[in-house]
């Protein structure tokens, strides 16, 4: 490695790096989980999280565990054995999700989908208008596929359904926009929000959420899918105490509160404004380079990754390597199908746009170096771009 001073450059689109706030806060001494003061905590967590989903009447579940406990939490405390369940095959993630209702006994209905586009509306309204017999008791989505860069348009979604005059809950995967994107769940009619600790919350993995709607509150009360550990019943019971039915993740729990903090302080509309500021920035560097997103459409791309594809004959983890190997920056791999064709940059969680012109540029000089053809300018395009937003923010503050 020829760079060996500096800070490593983790640029996938989660993990996220963990800001030191969180990190000292995490480092506290643990404490009794079963006490007043750790009662306390829970309380201010659970309020803060139902700020930040928007979530009015329901209530929001923390489980330790990874983004597909939550999966698992969501369809296991809504559904029954044999439900049909509306799914989109438009990502890997997205896929992931139809497997595990497969494997807990869901009759899913996965529609073929371009993983380039976002899920169709339309197509939506479609399925749920010719259902025939058996009724779907969800429409599962996921929001930002972070494997592909692409965006889906929720709150049309949640349109078509209502078009439909259908009665579905609407699950959603806010993994990789939960904090980093609009998402308010009571104003876009989602029932559950599936999200996970280790992106826009700037967290390490370890804790997942799912924050519920009223409806679905009511929907588990009828469910008969067999549930034990994720039965958000016994996790309620024991929230209304501050306490939970097993041993948190304490340490996590403490993290959260400082990043939770930490959102507030910069404030919603500008958490969102930064992330769509790199964002563009970014995909302003990739076009400038001459290469393509993997997003067909610059209006349906995440503003917290972006997936970049390497030209034909050119394997884009041996670009990774060369990146990582040079300039101690790592960037996400394809997955999938998508193994090899292009990389993913993560823009979201703690990032500024400085880290961000590190990064393009550690990006440009790995292309170079790895023989890719392309143009250069990419940092420049990407720091113009940075530039005319802070003037423009600069002009309407004054």
């Amino acid at each position: 490695m020829s760079s060996a001073g500096g800070r490593h450059f983790l640029q996938i689109p989660g993990p996220t790096n963990v800001p030191e706030r969180v990190l000292r806060a995490v480092a506290r001494p643990t404490i009794d989980h079963r006490g007043p003061e750790f009662a306390r905590l829970t309380h201010e967590i659970l309020a803060a999280l139902k700020e930040l989903f928007h979530n009015r009447d329901g209530d929001v579940m923390i489980f330790p565990a990874s983004g597909s406990g939550a999966w698992e939490a969501a369809l296991v405390n809504t559904l029954s054995p044999g439900d049909r369940v509306l799914m989109f095959d438009h990502g890997f993630f997205a896929r992931g999700w139809c497997g595990i209702a497969e494997r807990l006994g869901l009759e899913v209905d996965l529609v073929p989908s371009d993983w380039r586009q976002p899920v169709d509306p339309a197509a939506v309204e479609e399925r749920l208008r010719a259902e025939g017999d058996a009724p779907y008791g969800a429409v599962a989505v996921v929001h930002s596929e972070t494997s592909t860069g692409v965006c889906s348009d929720i709150a049309a979604i949640r349109t078509a359904i209502d078009r439909a005059g259908h009665g579905a809950l609407l699950l959603v995967d806010a993994v990789s926009s939960l904090a980093s994107m609009p998402l308010p769940q009571d104003e876009w009619g989602v029932d559950v929000v599936v999200t996970g600790s280790q992106k826009g919350l700037m967290l390490p993995p370890g804790l997942s959420f799912n924050s519920v709607s009223a409806k679905a509150l009511a929907a588990s009360d009828n469910a008969t899918l067999r549930r034990a550990y994720w039965d958000w019943e016994a996790l309620r019971a024991q929230n209304a105490r501050g306490f939970f039915p097993y041993t948190p993740a304490t340490n996590l729990l403490f993290g959260l509160s400082e990043a939770l903090a930490m959102l507030r302080e910069e404030g919603e509309a500008a958490v969102f404004a930064r992330h769509d500021r790199l964002a563009a920035a970014t995909r302003a560097a990739v076009q400038a380079w001459g290469l393509e997103t993997y997003c067909a459409d610059p209006a349906n791309a995440s503003s917290s990754l972006t997936a970049v594809m390497t030209p034909d004959g050119v394997d884009a983890d041996a670009v990774r390597q060369v990146i990582l190997d040079n300039f101690d920056m790592s960037l996400g791999t394809g997955l999938g199908p998508l193994q090899g064709k292009l990389f993913r940059i993560g823009h979201l969680g703690e990032l500024n746009e400085l880290a961000l012109g590190g990064a393009l540029g550690g990006v440009e000089m790995g292309l170079r170096l790895a023989g890719v053809p392309f143009r250069a300018g990419g940092v420049t395009a990407a720091l113009e771009s940075l530039a005319t937003e802070a003037a423009a923010a600069s002009a309407t503050a004054s």
